[in-house]
């Protein structure tokens, strides 16, 4: 099949902006990469994406994150060189995969008549329908990159954005969707509770570069009942919502700040250790992505628990920054073209699926 270019553009749980990525891909192998940007929220509009986190379809809060959602993607796309297709992930604001639904906001069919491109987004709800967990969906794209970068072994690929979730990849399987060429599933929380901690405090929107919890003394009690808890055992696949590990971060409101951080941030590296037992095979090198990949702290305390090769993805040629809206310009190509974007083996659903709505210019939506 020929490449074609195409957008992927998406909004992360630590509000902090929107990722715009131009990939050209036929769906399977990666062809060439093009322009990347980031557009950041205001302060204002990071406070209305909080205050809307949990909501579902209908509730005011969720309109108006929707609104900005909308006008910063299309403010983030308006003069971006002419591309083919635009995955459209949008911002989730719940995630029930027990309940078989999930809530991402931004309607893709008002980003297609803005911007004058087919747009392909809802990409979870297929998925979730046939029994799946909904997420992660980067793990076909990490194939693809493994591929890219010429990766003779299984490599494991680690997002650590508001939660962690790591997909094991073995680049000599044909294609992403086959049987042993790809393992999937949420690790726990990550930046998430750091954020959340440092928001709460007047610290800042997170902890740059892990100085704050370098300074600090892990609260050893508190990270053993959390990593303890009876989530960490259950096979994958499996997914979590942003706030599920809530209760860690109520917890450390008696800690210091320094302290606090240091004890979260331990958390995030300890339930990567506890995902290990259940990928195929430990693998030699941890390729990190995500805001994460810039914290020292917690790649160093990631070294430690794990036992892996730690590397930030732009280490071995990849744009950290740009990955995962990378990724949804691949899978919108994947769905324009048929093929599956998530497997038993990455969601849990019963069979490879592809998921997405196809919204054009004129605003039809054609699946």
């Amino acid at each position: 099949m020929p490449s074609i270019w195409a957008a992927g553009a998406m909004s992360g749980t630590s509000f902090d902006g929107v990722d715009v990525a131009v990939l050209r891909t036929d769906g399977v192998e990666i062809a060439a990469f093009g322009e990347t940007r980031e557009v950041a929220y205001s302060e204002a509009d990071r406070a209305v994406l909080r205050g809307a986190m949990g909501a579902w379809p209908g509730e005011a809060r969720a309109d108006a994150a929707a609104r900005i959602v909308e006008a910063a993607h299309i403010a983030a796309m308006v003069d971006l060189p002419a591309v083919d297709l635009l995955g459209f992930h949008g911002q989730t604001l719940a995630h029930d995969p027990a309940g078989g639904r999930t809530h991402q906001v931004g309607d893709g069919a008002t980003l297609a008549r803005a911007l004058g491109v087919e747009v392909i987004w809802d990409f979870r709800s297929s998925d979730m329908g046939m029994g799946g967990q909904g997420a992660p969906l980067a793990p076909f794209y990490h194939w693809a990159c493994a591929r890219w970068i010429g990766a003779k072994a299984p490599v494991a690929f680690l997002n650590l954005g508001g939660v962690g979730n790591i997909s094991w990849v073995d680049p000599g399987i044909a294609a992403p969707e086959l049987p042993g060429a790809c393992v999937a599933f949420d690790t726990g929380p990550a930046n998430a509770p750091i954020d959340d901690m440092m928001v709460q405090r007047g610290l800042g929107a997170f902890d740059a570069g892990g100085v704050l919890a370098r300074a600090g003394e892990i609260d050893l009690a508190l990270l053993e009942e959390t990593l303890s808890s009876p989530w960490f055992d259950i096979a994958p696949p499996k997914a979590l919502d942003r706030d599920a590990f809530a209760d860690v971060g109520a917890a450390v409101a008696r800690l210091s700040d320094a302290d606090a951080a240091a004890t979260l941030t331990a958390v995030a590296a300890g339930a990567v250790a506890r995902a290990m037992p259940h990928l195929p095979s430990r693998p030699e090198d941890l390729l990190v992505t995500g805001g994460g990949r810039l914290n020292a702290t917690l790649m160093e305390m990631l070294r430690e628990a794990t036992g892996c090769k730690v590397w930030s993805v732009d280490e071995v040629g990849l744009d950290g920054n740009a990955l995962e809206a990378q990724a949804f310009a691949y899978l919108a190509v994947r769905v324009a073209r048929g093929l599956p974007t998530s497997s038993p083996t990455t969601t849990g659903v019963a069979a490879p699926v592809g998921g997405g709505r196809r919204s054009r210019p004129a605003g039809a939506v054609l699946g």
